[in-house]
């Protein structure tokens, strides 16, 4: 249970990182833990397939979810579900949707977070969406347009910050636990963030307690540091 995240993962795997979410939600009344499992089934089911360059994805989800609860002390069910399938929408809406791939991305989108609502609630699914990415304008600079969506997204919405901020922790500090090819393109791409994070964790209305945003910005500090190792030397 004092285990770092990334240490289970390269010590224990999938497994490590099941058992310990299991460890973490035994507490859990017994309607939230079954809530929990379904969500976990369903992300384990829809990126089935899917890596993260040395690992299944699905341990960046898990992780995504442990911290939420370990660290910054949230018991949240319905921000649990959406840390824990916040991907499935940008990744998989016509697995999750049901409908055909060629239907467009807005319909699939809608469709997949329709599909949420169903399974979980409205409030799951809606989270869900402020933490998927539109689709890009191949015109335009991509990463600039991640962080703008970022930006407004999280503006607009308290509980998406908890997601995100844990999702951007995963990715920032972990950003050593990958190749160096994929850790410089992080870097580039994310460490423009780390102000306006720092300044959404700050706000009154973001509902994390002053033990977690301590937590929060002492990770945001260990990020740029270590994108500042990656792109400045």
């Amino acid at each position: 249970m004092s285990m770092p995240l990334h240490a289970i993962t390269e010590v224990y795997g999938e497994a490590g990182l099941r058992d310990r979410f299991g460890l973490e939600v035994d507490s859990f009344p017994e309607g939230e833990r079954e809530t929990l499992v379904r969500a976990l089934d369903l992300a384990a089911e829809l990126h089935a397939e899917d890596r993260r360059v040395r690992e299944p994805y699905l341990n960046h989800l898990l992780r995504v979810a442990i911290r939420i609860i370990r660290y910054y002390g949230i018991r949240d069910v319905d921000v649990i579900t959406a840390a824990l399938l916040h991907d499935a929408v940008e990744d998989h809406p016509a697995e999750l949707s049901g409908q055909p791939a060629d239907l467009g991305h807005a319909a699939l989108t809608d469709a997949a977070v329709a599909e949420l609502a169903r399974r979980f609630n409205p409030r799951v699914s809606e989270l869900v969406r402020s933490v998927t990415n539109p689709e890009y304008d191949p015109a335009r600079d991509r990463d600039e347009q991640y962080r703008m969506h970022v930006t407004d997204s999280l503006d607009r919405d308290p509980w998406a910050r908890v997601i995100k901020v844990s999702d951007f922790t995963d990715n920032g500090v972990g950003v050593v636990h990958t190749t160096p090819a994929k850790a410089e393109r992080s870097a580039r791409k994310y460490r423009p963030l780390v102000p306006k994070l720092r300044e959404l964790v700050g706000r009154p209305d973001t509902p994390l307690s002053m033990a977690a945003r301590d937590h929060i910005l002492d990770q945001l500090d260990l990020a740029e540091e270590r994108f500042a190792a990656i792109l400045d030397d």
